[in-house]
């Protein structure tokens, strides 16, 4: 009996820490934009800030990626980091991921990580919007609506599609939410 439970602890104690205290706005996989490589964002995002932004390439609002852009180089040195998930779910989105991704990485130079399509909204909506949803009893409205979330994994705010990546009121949410 006492080396069944020495040998449960082992393996209790074996999980990673990060799997174990990973929030669970965190506890996802998705693949690449235009890629087979999948990211575990429990690994990659653990006590980062993030920025969730549903984006899509035919919308008045896509000119934001290039301010989302400077956005993301101006803090990702700071525990910060933008995650774009194109979608269709407003029916601006290319059907073709290939050309998704050249507007993103070809007209407005994005280089934070952007992700496969995905629907944000309605009843087919992804399980990570759904969980955006959840903490921020709102759904996007429209594209470029804006999830903010801090290190610890706790919703900071929602932001509409017209709240540009420069706007004073979301830098300030960044410079908090960056913080320990």
């Amino acid at each position: 009996m006492k080396r069944i439970i020495l040998s449960l602890l082992f393996v209790l104690g074996s999980v990673p820490v990060s799997a174990q205290s990973c929030p669970d706005v965190l506890k996802f996989m998705k693949r690449k934009l235009n890629s087979q490589e999948t990211v575990n964002f429990c690994e990659a995002y653990q006590d980062k800030a993030i920025l969730f932004v549903n984006t899509a390439s035919k919308c008045g609002f896509t000119p934001q990626f290039e301010g989302l852009e400077t956005l993301y180089e101006q803090y990702k040195d700071q525990n910060f980091v933008i995650l774009g998930f194109p979608s269709d779910s407003f029916n601006q989105e290319y059907s073709d991921e290939g050309k998704t991704a050249e507007v993103c990485e070809l007209t407005y130079g994005v280089n934070f990580p952007m992700f496969e399509p995905i629907s944000v909204r309605g009843d087919d909506a992804d399980p990570l919007y759904r969980k955006l949803t959840e903490m921020a009893d709102k759904s996007p409205k429209w594209n470029f609506y804006k999830y903010l979330v801090d290190r610890k994994g706790n919703l900071v705010d929602s932001y509409s599609s017209f709240t540009k990546p420069n706007d004073e009121d979301l830098i300030a949410d960044i410079k908090k939410a960056i913080q320990p």
